[in-house]
């Protein structure tokens, strides 16, 4: 085998050749680094072979080691089976699997098996029936006189675990000299960490559990590290342009404070403070503000936006959807009323004149306040004084776009949010670079919400009670995971949940219809009915999910809620229960999965949007918590967000403390690492600036 190294072909692999490469690419094996970084599942202990001829046929347990040399397989009868006969040069015995068809293909003569179970005699023969089994595809390179910790591996389409642990087996001596070490002896010894070399292999050939468990610790702390540089280079690039310092005096803060017509609770009060120190600094502020649906967001967003404009600068609020962009600008307009604030709606439905005639003012500074959609974000868009931004749901958009207001010289100050509370791990990756401010009471004057959980064949007594509630005068949701019927008999869909409904259960009210395939005109006005009361019922997906406020509307049925994640359950909630009036969600459940069945049971016990989060990640993972993994989530194939935080907080201290003292991780100790980051994250989750 010639010599290898990380970037080798894993087809060059003794025993690979094109064939088994196509296969292993498949599981994302490419190379021997990737071979080499394939780690195992989970361990089987196989004991210490004995020969056959010294088998009383009474064992409770024995382990034994042959050749193959004859095979049956039987598939009719009360039992098939499939069997084999085993020889190994001291005696005979025979392995049978009852309802074993499936080994037919995978059991050959001449094969060198071990096997593993319980021996008896039948007929005066030995015999393991349904046999722990595995291949020895090296016999001769492989000790079978010691009990030993057998690696199980993930499966290569027909690649068994066993050939996998064997190619291995065969490289796995060269990872002390293909794997660079990446930190000194003394920084891994403070850390308790074994060197990079070592725990790599102790991932496949450990000596006990305690030395994977090490290993796996060294490992997962890697992969925390090199994310953690990249959002510290990120963190430390957004601070390195200047910013407009922006001082909230005693009067801009009067002043501001009379446009709202309540006082700010004691959350929105320290939500504030925290900002306005932010804005002073002639660095640009990078913030995250959390808080349920209703807590005041919106509130201590315009505050950051009005202290800009008390500056004579300008300011931008960015929604994910026209809707909320129009539900934000309503509240601008409203707060605002009488004020010389000069504000202004960019979406991307507007006509060619009034677009036109908005980024005329924008670039000549004669608009205050812009609210609009990512079309904020055109190369077309251009401000005069730009100093602060506001990031609506922040989460439905892409990292890169958190930057991407188009401001010359000064960095505008941003401020992220997102009324989807973030798990603290996830507050750690997703949006690792900003500081965090969370808004953790409602206003005063909210009424309770109640979530019931339903099985469906109770649908009946659902559309009673709602009935009931629409006879006092209130208003209902009914929202659907689908818009339209996709041939799943077991899913209803809002379009002919809305026929239903409208002719049958509620046929004397108005019913109204929402989705996101509407064209946007036709969702603003089923939107603004709803909100004047003149429909009485609103069949909706998710559209719904933000942008909505209608005190009136106290009641919410979300059917097959097992279809939604936690989060985005919380946040349809979250649409009722905003006026004085108590308010009741049932969440109505087509399936039994356990899996699903857990999810609302958290719900219907919890109003608490943070201990609903965490409960939503454990359950679902990273991966699926906002629904996409378009927006920098870390794919970690060995750390854990949940199980290894203090790890992830640790690799977080290191790596800022790394860039505090190499702003370029450029220095001779760093080079490993920054190659290893630029590789991992540069430029596939915009941590690293392009360039």
């Amino acid at each position: 085998m010639a010599s290898l190294e990380l970037d080798t072909p894993v087809q060059y692999v003794k025993g690979v050749g094109p064939s088994r490469a196509e296969q292993l690419a498949r599981s994302g094996v490419r190379t021997v680094e990737d071979l080499l970084l394939y780690f195992p599942r989970r361990f089987n202990l196989r004991r210490q072979v004995q020969s056959i001829k010294t088998l009383r046929g009474d064992e409770p347990a024995a382990t034994v080691a042959g050749v193959v040399r004859e095979t049956n397989y039987k598939p009719f009868g009360r039992k098939p089976y499939f069997e084999c006969g085993l020889d190994d040069g001291s005696g005979w015995v025979v392995a049978k699997w009852f309802h074993g068809g499936y080994l037919k293909d995978r059991i050959k003569s001449d094969m060198h098996l071990a096997i593993s179970g319980k021996v008896s005699v039948y007929r005066e023969t030995l015999q393991f029936i349904n046999p722990r089994w595995e291949v020895i595809w090296d016999p001769a390179g492989t000790n079978l006189d010691a009990d030993e910790l057998l690696p199980v591996y993930p499966t290569c389409g027909p690649l068994p675990s066993g050939l996998i642990a064997n190619l291995i087996k065969r490289i796995l001596p060269e990872a002390s000299r293909l794997f660079a070490r990446w930190f000194d002896d003394e920084y891994l010894r403070r850390r308790d960490l074994p060197p990079r070399p070592a725990a790599i292999a102790a991932m496949h050939q450990p000596e006990d559990n305690a030395a994977w468990t090490l290993a796996r610790r060294r490992l997962a702390y890697d992969e925390f590290i090199l994310m953690q540089l990249g959002i510290a280079l990120q963190r430390m690039r957004s601070v390195s342009r200047p910013a407009h310092p922006l001082a909230v005096s005693d009067e801009i803060d009067r002043r501001i404070r009379a446009r709202f017509p309540f006082g700010l609770t004691a959350a929105q009060d320290r939500a504030v403070g925290e900002i306005a120190a932010d804005l002073a600094r002639p660095r640009p502020m990078n913030r995250l503000l959390q808080g349920d649906v209703g807590s005041g967001k919106t509130v201590v967003a315009l505050y950051a936006a009005l202290v800009a404009i008390a500056h004579r600068k300008q300011a931008a609020i960015m929604a994910p959807t026209e809707i909320l962009a129009r539900q934000h600008y309503s509240k601008v307009e409203q707060y605002l009323a009488k004020s010389r604030v000069r504000t202004a709606l960019l979406v991307g439905a507007q006509r060619a004149a009034e677009r036109a005639d908005i980024l005329e003012k924008l670039a000549a500074g004669r608009i205050d306040i812009v609210v609009g959609t990512h079309a904020l974000l055109s190369e077309k868009v251009r401000f005069r004084s730009l100093a602060v931004t506001v990031v609506d749901e922040q989460h439905k958009f892409g990292v890169r776009q958190r930057s991407g207001f188009k401001a010359k010289g000064y960095a505008p100050h941003c401020l992220v949010m997102t009324a989807t509370p973030i798990p603290r791990t996830l507050a750690l990756t997703v949006f690792g670079d900003l500081d965090v401010s969370v808004i953790d009471e409602m206003p005063p004057g909210r009424g309770r919400t109640e979530t019931r959980c339903i099985e469906k064949s109770r649908m009946p007594e659902v559309i009673e009670f709602v009935r009931g509630r629409l006879a006092d005068g209130q208003q209902a949701y009914f929202v659907y995971p689908l818009v339209t019927d996709a041939g799943n008999s077991q899913l209803t869909a809002a379009q002919s949940a809305y026929e239903e409904l409208s002719k049958d259960a509620f046929g004397e009210y108005t019913v109204g219809l929402i989705h996101g395939q509407m064209p946007t005109a036709e969702q603003q006005s089923a939107m603004n009915r709803f909100a004047a009361g003149e429909v009485r019922v609103l069949v909706a997906s998710t559209v719904v999910e933000v942008g909505l406020d209608v005190p009136n509307a106290n009641v919410m049925v979300v059917v097959n809620a097992e279809r939604f994640g936690l989060a985005q359950l919380h946040q349809l909630r979250g649409r009722i229960g905003r006026g004085a009036e108590n308010a009741v969600c049932i969440l109505v459940a087509g399936s039994k999965n356990p899996i699903a069945t857990e999810r609302l049971r958290v719900l219907a016990e919890t109003n608490d949007g943070f201990k609903i989060a965490e409960a939503d990640l454990r359950l679902r993972g990273p991966g699926e918590f906002f629904g996409t993994r378009q927006h920098g989530l870390p794919e970690l194939k060995i750390a854990d967000l949940i199980e290894d935080y203090e790890l992830l907080r640790i690799a977080r201290r290191d790596a800022f403390a790394i860039v505090r003292a190499d702003p370029d991780i450029s220095a001779p100790e760093h080079l490993t690492l920054r190659a290893e980051m630029l590789k991992a994250y540069g430029g596939r989750v915009g941590l690293i600036a392009e360039g």
